[in-house]
């Protein structure tokens, strides 16, 4: 039990850490702002079942949401396309301790990242496990706490709290780890270790993370990283060798790129947990972007109430024009129905 006790005293510490990383209001200009609306009771649970912590969402191709969420126990909820509850996946799973993040897959198996059993799981359309990456502590030995000292190094199949799972047209599988780690680890499609990029330790350079939060790939396999206590997102090809970033729209908490022929790039400015003095006035908002970097416009800003955002950790944006958002603080999943942008022009404030 003191183990248990001093890796969740770890854990919240390092969360608190995070939390106070410097939030950088955006630097562009001339941004067009995007109307939108949100979705009124968009998600209806049965009576009695509730969401904590809102913490992954993703669709599948029948348009069904999926919602990773944080309560007395993490938990995953799938919702038909009219937002109805359809059922519990992986109810009491030993991999599910922290919720980090929920993708779905081209096949339509749904995969989620478990920050606190250091996992990433993926479950086939029905439901069952069929993959797992990483290793949870033992459990006779309880969870362990982040040990004082050096960092060791990362290895090649196991994770220290990982954030976020992509995958590219072939199949491979890309995951972002994450809190305790600093990096990207690659994968083929059946698992095996094929490289890296980053390590271990925090850094600034290009190819370097200071907490990799979030991860997607687009059409050519390039891979889009949110370097979350870098300010920005990061580009790689397929490879993993370094492109470029994007540093101009804030603190980058997650990333969604649409499929299609034509992709769009999405990117969070967060509004940060606990809600610092003076956080609201410069984060909250949304970009759309091409895949190059070009900003088309951004939405949204913080607030507590319906319409506004509470510290987005999450969004699917499988239909460019119908974001889904997971919120930390609120509890909740909007369904925002996006319009063509305005004339009204959002300078960086």
């Amino acid at each position: 039990m003191k183990r248990f006790l001093a890796y969740w005293v770890t854990v919240f510490a390092a969360m608190c850490a995070n939390a106070a990383h410097a939030q950088m209001k955006a630097t562009a200009q001339n941004v067009p702002e995007i109307p939108y609306e949100s979705v009124r009771n968009f998600l209806r649970l049965p009576a009695n079942l509730y969401l904590g912590e809102a913490i992954g969402v993703a669709t599948n191709s029948k348009g069904h949401v999926f919602v990773y969420t944080r309560s007395a126990n993490t938990r995953l909820f799938e919702f038909d396309q009219n937002g109805k509850y359809v059922r519990e996946v992986g109810e009491g799973l030993y991999g599910f301790e922290f919720a980090h993040s929920v993708r779905v897959d081209p096949e339509d198996n749904i995969w989620v990242v478990d920050e606190g059993a250091n996992l990433v799981i993926k479950f086939n359309p029905e439901g069952r496990v069929v993959m797992v990456l990483g290793h949870r502590p033992e459990v006779v030995a309880g969870a362990i706490a982040t040990a004082a000292g050096p960092t060791t190094p990362a290895e090649k199949y196991t994770f220290s709290r990982p954030t976020d799972v992509a995958w590219d047209p072939q199949g491979n599988i890309f995951v972002s780890d994450g809190y305790g780690n600093n990096r990207v680890v690659k994968y083929d499609k059946n698992g095996r270790f094929l490289k890296q990029v980053g390590s271990e330790k925090a850094g600034r350079e290009p190819g370097q993370f200071n907490l990799p939060h979030a991860i997607a790939a687009d059409g050519k396999g390039n891979v889009y990283v949110s370097d979350r206590g870098n300010n920005r997102t990061q580009v790689f090809d397929n490879d993993l060798i370094f492109k470029t970033s994007y540093e101009n729209v804030g603190t980058a908490w997650t990333v969604c790129i649409s499929p299609g022929p034509h992709q769009y790039l999405f990117t969070s400015n967060s509004n940060p947990n606990g809600n610092p003095p003076g956080s609201w006035d410069i984060t909250g908002e949304i970009y759309k972007m091409e895949l190059d970097g070009t900003i088309l416009g951004r939405f949204g800003h913080a607030s507590k109430q319906f319409g506004g955002f509470q510290v987005v950790h999450m969004m699917d944006c499988r239909n460019p024009n119908e974001i889904i958002v997971a919120e930390i603080e609120s509890w909740r999943v909007q369904k925002l129905m996006l319009k063509p942008p305005q004339t009204k022009i959002s300078y960086a404030k």
